[in-house]
């Protein structure tokens, strides 16, 4: 069976953001750039079934400037068998990575696609739902458990109200949650063994798919600076305050 897990690059999430003065976009000038965490859990969940004997070959995919060859790396150090980029300076929206990616399953015909439910640095949390569209294959989002047998997928995923299971008919697409596992630590030895795996590079071009974005970002601003509090003297001048100046009860 062959997984495709398509990862990105993005501002790490220990990083407190800064937005430019021009309110154009954020400031990603020296910041320290990681994978996106759900796109890491994804690569453990096909790691760990690869190690179940279920997958035989994982395949990694990152869509964006040169750099993103570094996630890539990243993600044949934890287990990916080889890595593709679909290298490009346009600026990516959700549609568009949907598009390469389905262009992409059509050539690799993977059994499996495994990915974050969400990037940290957009939170559109569109990508998968639009490729499960584009590419006609049964989903399963926010996946905090995976069980494959067969040609069926046992999908557990987090709902508003509680959990739900449903079955999947393979190739499908799979989304990540946070709690489906936590990736594991990635050693020297594995690292210095994915600088020798296979990384093909090609462009949006190649994949017959215009990548030209649909949606313009008029403005990015940070939030509101948070008001300073007061102090009151006793619980019933509380909730006067609460009562006729919030107006929260």
């Amino acid at each position: 069976m062959k997984v495709l897990v398509p990862v990105k690059r993005v501002v790490d999430f220990n990083v407190k953001v800064r937005v430019k003065s021009d309110g154009t976009g954020v400031d990603i000038a020296n910041v320290k750039m990681s994978m996106n965490p759900f796109d890491e859990i994804a690569v453990e969940e096909a790691v760990r079934l690869k190690e179940k004997g279920v997958v035989t070959e994982i395949i990694a995919v990152s869509c964006g400037e040169a750099k993103c060859q570094e996630t890539l790396r990243t993600a044949m150090a934890i287990g990916a068998d080889r890595g593709i980029l679909v290298e490009t300076t346009e600026e990516l929206q959700p549609l568009a990575v949907a598009k390469l990616l389905k262009a992409l399953v059509d050539k690799e015909q993977p059994s499996l696609v495994i990915l974050g439910k969400q990037a940290i640095d957009d939170d559109a949390n569109q990508t998968g739902q639009m490729l499960a569209a584009l590419a006609d294959l049964p989903q399963a989002t926010f996946a905090s458990k995976v069980e494959i047998a067969g040609d069926k997928a046992t999908v557990t995923r987090e709902v508003d109200g509680g959990l739900e299971t449903i079955a999947l008919s393979l190739p499908a697409v799979i989304t990540t949650d946070l709690r489906l596992n936590e990736p594991r630590y990635v050693t020297l030895p594995n690292i210095m063994k994915a600088k020798k795996k296979q990384l093909d590079t090609v462009s949006p071009a190649d994949l017959g798919v215009d990548v030209a974005p649909r949606l313009k970002t008029l403005k990015v601003s940070e939030p509101p600076k948070r008001g300073a509090g007061i102090k009151v003297p006793d619980v019933a001048t509380l909730v006067d305050k609460l009562k006729n100046e919030a107006k929260v009860i």
